[in-house]
């Protein structure tokens, strides 16, 4: 067993097909269990490689009957992890996590069970400083003058997405079905996740389009 300076045996090592494969410890492979769990059972590559895993070992436990499943370059599955229905939106955001992004538009309003379509995209929103991600399939982006700040935000099943508020009018100016974006201002009202005053906040500063239908929306819901 290989250890370190202070004598202690982190991991061990298994000979496979010719090649040394270091095992994580149990300490370090519950590590990176824990953040998987906290983000829908997917992790990055350089979140294992952060948490103590080397890249060989990544692969190894990568391979068909392993404990983890590669989807694509970069992003990780835990194999027994319990599947859910939002798996495409977490997929989609972890590999853009380090460059700020946050789920939105109507992405957004989907996390938070105010949608009843599912969007074809994965609606993200990036500082503009960021806009030069190359294009990923089933990701549109959509990009921010500056990162989005903390009362605009919230975090929903471990994902950073815009708020109710956000994600309303953002939706309308996108061209968003208005049927669906009007069942979301009620159900947001129902479940007491907004108020009709910061609903209006949220449109003040947007089209005249988009703050008629917010006043029009929230009249035909008190009569």
């Amino acid at each position: 067993m290989a250890s370190n300076l202070l004598g202690e045996q982190p991991f061990t090592h298994v000979r496979r097909l010719g090649y040394i494969i270091p095992r994580m410890s149990d300490t370090n492979d519950g590590k990176l269990y824990r953040l998987a769990e906290s983000q829908g059972g997917y992790f990055t590559a350089n979140q294992a490689v952060e948490l103590g895993m080397d890249r060989s070992t990544l692969r190894y436990h990568a391979r068909p009957d392993g404990r983890y499943i590669r989807i694509r370059r970069g992003l990780y599955r835990l194999r027994y992890f319990p599947s859910h229905e939002f798996e495409h939106v977490v997929s989609a955001w972890l590999p853009l996590r380090a460059a700020g992004a946050v789920v939105s538009h109507v992405s957004a309003l989907e996390l938070q069970e105010l949608a009843d379509v599912i969007p074809d995209v994965v609606h993200v929103s990036l500082p503009r400083t960021k806009r030069g991600q190359r294009p990923r399939p089933g990701v549109r982006f959509h990009t921010t003058s500056a990162p989005l700040p903390m009362n605009e935000t919230r975090v929903v099943r471990g994902v950073p997405v815009t708020s109710v508020e956000r994600a309303i009018v953002d939706s309308l100016e996108d061209g968003e079905q208005l049927e669906q974006v009007e069942l979301a201002v009620h159900q947001a009202l129902d479940r007491g996740l907004t108020t009709p005053r910061r609903l209006r906040a949220g449109a003040r500063n947007r089209s005249e389009r988009v703050r008629d239908f917010i006043e029009s929306t929230l009249r035909a819901g008190q009569s």
